[in-house]
């Protein structure tokens, strides 16, 4: 015999669906919560390989302030530090991860992610002759911005905004690696 559609029946009935649903829920994340947080790890240590000399040495990673922003870096014994830096650029947000040797001079920089135009600011990732630009780039040297706001860097054609925004991050990069040596040695001489 059916049981009574009353009130009662159906709420202990979702709540039994609910139950059963944030249990299968909960499982699927204990069993994938490791494996996610390696991979991310992983993620994470090759974008540091990308932007710093060969290392052997476990990343630090810390968090600094500057100006109202946070920063998280990741210093690395005998190659440097690699900042993540974020800014806005034409179509979103634009992070990137920079190396810095020791001596203040930049070593590599990384597109993580961004939302630029397909074809015109998304050459960001592709444009070798922009990429190169920023390798051993001596920020004491020289300056951080596109040719035409006076600076020493070609602009991505037809992208000058995704390119003062990818100076703009390697320049932020630079001012907290600044800042951490400032502070007492934080980023590793």
């Amino acid at each position: 015999m059916a049981a009574k559609s009353t009130l009662v029946n159906m709420a202990l009935c979702l709540t039994a669906v609910c139950l059963i649903c944030s249990a299968v829920v909960g499982g699927a994340y204990a069993v994938t919560a490791d494996p996610i947080a390696e991979a991310a790890k992983a993620k994470t240590t090759a974008s540091i390989a990308r932007v710093l000399p060969a290392f052997s040495a476990e990343p630090e990673a810390g968090n600094v302030e500057l100006d109202g922003t946070e920063y998280t870096y990741y210093n690395v014994p005998g190659a440097g530090c690699a900042i993540i830096s974020a800014v806005s650029g034409f179509g979103g947000v634009l992070t990137l991860m920079v190396g810095i040797t020791a001596d203040g001079t930049i070593h590599n920089t990384a597109v993580l992610s961004h939302s630029e135009t397909p074809g015109l600011g998304a050459k960001c990732t592709s444009d070798e002759h922009f990429m190169a630009q920023f390798r051993g780039f001596d920020p004491a040297a020289k300056t951080l911005a596109v040719k035409k706001d006076g600076g020493d860097l070609d602009a991505i054609t037809a992208s000058t905004i995704t390119s003062r925004a990818y100076a703009l991050a390697v320049a932020n990069a630079v001012a907290v690696f600044n800042k951490l040596k400032e502070e007492g040695g934080r980023a590793h001489e």
